[in-house]
């Protein structure tokens, strides 16, 4: 099963991620609009009618029963009978209620002149197609697979194009991200204080004899290059962060090596003695604990100091990303429901 990054282009160059899947591809486009399951059965012998009014536009029962038909099948399969007409029932109400949104956002951008030409639904779908490495054949037969045709996976492509442009225009060109608060979010979420007596520590190891998770047995002399690399490289000054992601064959390399805090009794012997003379900053000789080379950075001073898990400078942009994908969420919810507040919607 693939996974699918499609990346839709804005006029500002911002871009948005879509991870999708081949086979799930639908869902993660319906859950994002929330559009759930409607019975299938509806479609047949029923003359099409209107179900709900939008300002000037219609929801038609055969775009509720269209948008949900590939799913109809699974709550079939997941719901018990007894509570099948109840779900169907939630199912339908969701399904209109959040076409309501779709509708609105399409309605929105025609007044601002948004559009999406045939030609950036092509060039979204390639990049689908060249992200996964997937070629128009397998494409095809995922699409098969779902029930879907090419002309209802492009239409999605293009309200997700038209949705990131309008979003660009009425949201996410407001959102601004101060510096404060990203210093904020470092200091409540990277930074934390050690009291006196406290040893906060890094390791980096590197073991022989076990299988690592690549599935390789490393040998001894394997594990004692492998130490020395990351030992000089540290000695040099290199991040221990970096250093530790990808030298260290312990749990904490993800964590960039941190162990957290600890008192010196707390340690292991061959640990104590490897850190107990070490001053903040500094870099433990390289030590045998079992089979395994290591090697520890004294983060903090037993004095008692403010330490950090990353430096600020290192994580300043993650961060702003993450504040500003939070906050772009919450402002985007406000203006839909501000749309839907000052729209004229009747459910029949």
């Amino acid at each position: 099963m693939h996974e699918i990054r499609c990346t839709v282009d804005a006029s500002d160059q911002h871009t948005f991620l879509f991870h999708l899947t081949m086979a799930s591809r639908i869902l993660f486009f319906l859950v994002s609009i929330c559009l759930v399951f409607v019975s299938a059965a509806s479609n047949a012998n029923v003359v099409d009618r209107s179900v709900a009014i939008v300002n000037n536009d219609t929801i038609t029962l055969s775009e509720v029963n269209e948008l949900g038909r590939s799913f109809f099948k699974k709550v079939t399969e997941e719901t018990p009978a007894d509570r099948l007409p109840e779900a169907l029932q939630q199912a339908r109400n969701t399904v209109i209620d959040k076409l309501i949104d779709k509708k609105l956002l399409v309605q929105e951008a025609k007044k601002l002149g948004i559009q999406v030409s045939d030609q950036e639904v092509d060039n979204a779908l390639q990049r689908v197609l060249a992200n996964n490495k997937a070629t128009m054949e397998q494409f095809h037969k995922e699409l098969l697979a779902m029930g879907m045709t090419e002309k209802q996976y492009k239409e999605e492509l293009r309200d997700q194009i038209l949705s990131s442009k309008l979003i660009n225009h009425e949201v996410r060109t407001k959102v601004v991200i101060p510096e404060e608060k990203i210093l904020e979010y470092y200091q409540s979420n990277y930074t934390r204080q050690v009291g006196g007596g406290e040893l906060h520590l890094q390791q980096i190891g590197c073991t022989w004899g076990e299988p690592l998770a690549n599935g390789v047995v490393p040998s001894q002399d394997d594990a004692k290059e492998k130490i020395r690399k990351a030992y000089e490289k540290a000695k040099d000054g290199d991040d221990f962060n970096e250093l530790a992601k990808k030298y260290s064959d312990l749990p904490s390399a993800e964590d960039g090596g941190d162990l957290g805090t600890f008192q010196l009794h707390e340690l292991a012997p061959a640990m104590q003695q490897a850190v107990a003379q070490l001053k903040s900053g500094e870099i433990s000789p390289v030590v045998q604990i079992d089979n395994g080379y290591h090697f520890f950075k004294l983060v903090s001073s037993q004095g008692g100091a403010t330490v950090s898990k990353a430096d600020y400078e290192a994580v300043k942009e993650e961060i702003r990303e993450r504040l500003y994908k939070q906050a772009m969420e919450a402002r985007f919810k406000d203006w839909v429901k501000s749309i839907r507040d000052k729209a004229y919607i009747k459910i029949l």
